[in-house]
């Protein structure tokens, strides 16, 4: 896929991930629009990469994706959207009833799998207009294997995970030119990860690579511990699981 004038929507653009790939995109003479919640970090990244547009979105508000879908066209349109947008909330204790058990899950699940489908949805047929347009969007190495520390995260991950491999071939069987990307980053060092001690990468790293799948038409990109993973889960799947979830991580359950 050639990137060159392409203009990208990039969902939680403000820092992290998102605004590293903003930045890789621009640098690959791209266009590029961010989005996301706080207004101080969409002013910040507009301080510091000029030609960025920043809109303040939430992905999880219906009225907001309705009034993103309208800006975006009064700007020109968009030739990807890059779902980027994720949160994931750790478990009080997994082992006793709580509603906040099903708070948390809630709010995960709207942003990260249903905040995906409605953009996508919303998206379509901008994209299906223009002569090459991609979706990406952002899985994780935990759709392969789940965490016990994370397990509505990681079913939210399988289920938009599930849903890209379908859309994929839906968009295929349709003869739609609309490519559909799954990026499936290992832990990567953002705020989100910031009290964790695990081993993780840079988002300059995901987002290189990321970049590097798409000029190849790469539709599933596993980046770092993410191709050992799934190896593993296919032929040691216990293995894999236990990998995944060290002993260590055992005292945060009980």
């Amino acid at each position: 896929m050639d990137l060159k004038n392409k203009t990208i929507l990039i969902t939680g653009g403000g820092a992290g991930i998102g605004l590293e790939a903003a930045k890789q995109f621009l640098e690959n003479n791209a266009n590029v629009i961010i989005t996301g919640r706080n207004q101080e970090k969409l002013d910040a990244a507009k301080k510091r990469y000029p030609n960025i547009i920043a809109i303040k979105s939430d992905v999880a508000s219906g009225e907001d994706a309705i009034s993103l879908l309208r800006q975006v066209k009064e700007l020109g349109g968009i030739d990807i959207l890059y779902n980027n947008a994720g949160v994931g909330v750790m478990p009080l204790n997994l082992g006793i009833a709580n509603d906040k058990h099903l708070e948390n899950a809630t709010y995960e699940m709207n942003i990260n799998y249903l905040g995906v489908v409605r953009l996508n949805n919303l998206f379509l047929d901008m994209l299906q207009s223009r002569k090459e347009s991609a979706i990406i969007n952002t899985t994780s190495i935990l759709s392969y294997v789940p965490s016990l520390l994370e397990p509505t995260y990681s079913a939210s991950k399988t289920a938009l995970a599930f849903y890209t491999k379908s859309l994929r071939e839906h968009l295929r069987i349709a003869n739609s030119n609309v490519k559909v990307f799954e990026l499936l980053p290992p832990l990567v060092a953002t705020e989100m990860t910031a009290s964790r001690n695990d081993k993780k990468i840079s988002p300059e790293a995901l987002v290189k690579e990321l970049i590097a799948g798409l000029k190849k038409d790469r539709y599933t990109i596993r980046v770092g511990d993410t191709k050992v993973v799934y190896i593993l889960n296919r032929l040691f799947p216990k293995f894999a699981f236990r990998l995944v979830n060290p002993k260590k991580a055992d005292k945060f359950l009980e």
